[in-house]
């Protein structure tokens, strides 16, 4: 590791976090990874992985463990709204010959997986506590804790979300997150024997799709555009979204909306996302994941740009003699994938909303894999 990086904070326990934590550790350096929920809790149903995550899972050291726990297959189905099949986008086997291009696993599953491997990798992890002030001179930052403690870094690396204090403290006048009109309802559902890919139904405005998460478990997902960003009441979530799926006479959707009822776990969640303009980084401390990039899930990629974040900025800093000098290295690898999966994403989520060309919302896709296929 570059000498001028060899004690780093990082601030936020999400999967970009860890996975900075754990490829930082490899390298050799003195990692603080400081979490604000003292569970160190990851919400949400399942979370849908391309081939490009897999790599960066392989290069983490926990593609084993992922694949002991999740599900892997190839190709991504498009059906009409009545059943048929009218395309399959290929899922390049990035990651190796043995690993398949397309996956996915429970978000508590892949939190919990990181978590052992980061704890393992001699991180310093203190839950319940984050920043209150960071102050920073040529040669470190000085940082205050919630807990009362005060040390100093050589960098720190903020990797608190979509509503990043860090973004906030350092960059005073950065964008905040944008609603995008559409919002996402996910379910998890027993996984009949027929669905064993990731298959998506394209109606007008209505996009729903499943993807298996285990062997035996799938998750629902349904976009739905809504122009305002009301709050939802948990007690209708099951009604609402059996209604979403009424004008869908697919079979296989059919069955799945006569399984959901008040007693289905479904999680509601808004659509926002953020592209924060370059630098993404002040002195000695840089942004990584969602915190300066958050996508909407059109692309199943926002896990994955993050955590090729964290692979990058090591690399570069293993690499470069000055701080200042890995830093915009970092930026200069990531800025071009990161916005073209921001935008393009948020491009998809406009044709959905709008029930634009179907043909443009494929080439898009197609164009948007290919991308995500070449090295980071």
């Amino acid at each position: 590791m570059n000498t001028a990086a060899q004690r780093i904070l990082v601030i936020g326990g999400g999967f970009s976090g860890m996975a900075a934590a754990i490829e930082l550790r490899k390298q050799g350096a003195e990692v603080d990874l400081v979490e604000i929920d003292p569970g160190w809790r990851s919400y949400g149903a399942g979370i849908s992985l391309g081939g490009a995550t897999m790599r960066a899972f392989r290069q983490l050291g926990i593609l084993e463990a992922f694949m002991d726990v999740g599900y892997a297959s190839d190709g991504l189905n498009l059906c009409l709204p009545h059943g048929p099949k009218v395309a399959s986008l290929p899922t390049p086997r990035l990651a190796g010959p043995d690993v398949p291009g397309n996956a996915a696993i429970m978000r508590p599953a892949l939190a919990r997986i990181m978590a052992e491997a980061t704890r393992a990798s001699g991180t310093n992890v203190f839950l319940g506590c984050t920043f209150t002030e960071i102050e920073q001179d040529a040669e470190g930052v000085e940082v205050s804790f919630t807990d009362g403690q005060r040390r100093r870094y050589d960098l720190v690396i903020g990797a608190d979300g979509l509503y990043s204090k860090v973004r906030q403290t350092v960059f005073p006048d950065a964008p905040k997150p944008r609603y995008s009109g559409q919002a996402v309802w996910r379910a998890v559902l027993p996984k009949p024997a027929d669905i064993d890919t990731i298959t998506m139904w394209m109606g007008p405005k209505i996009k729903p799709g499943v993807n298996p998460v285990s062997k035996t478990e799938m998750y629902l997902f349904v976009t739905e555009p809504r122009p305002t960003n009301d709050h939802v009441d948990p007690a209708t979530f099951a009604t609402h979204l059996r209604d979403l799926l009424a004008d869908f006479p697919a079979p296989a959707l059919q069955a799945i909306r006569a399984q959901l009822n008040e007693d289905s776990q479904i999680v509601f969640r808004p659509i926002e996302g953020l592209l924060m303009p370059q630098p993404w980084s002040r002195g000695r401390v840089v942004l990584i994941g969602d915190a300066v990039h958050a996508t909407t899930p059109h692309l199943a990629s926002g896990a994955c740009i993050g955590i090729e974040d964290a692979l990058v900025l090591v690399d570069e800093l293993t690499r470069a003699e000055e701080m200042s000098e890995a830093l915009d290295a970092f930026q200069a690898r990531r800025w071009e994938r990161c916005r073209m999966v921001v935008e393009n994403s948020a491009r998809l989520g406009e044709i959905e909303v709008e029930g634009g060309d179907k043909e443009e919302h494929g080439r898009i896709m197609r164009e948007s894999m290919m991308a995500l296929a070449a090295p980071i």
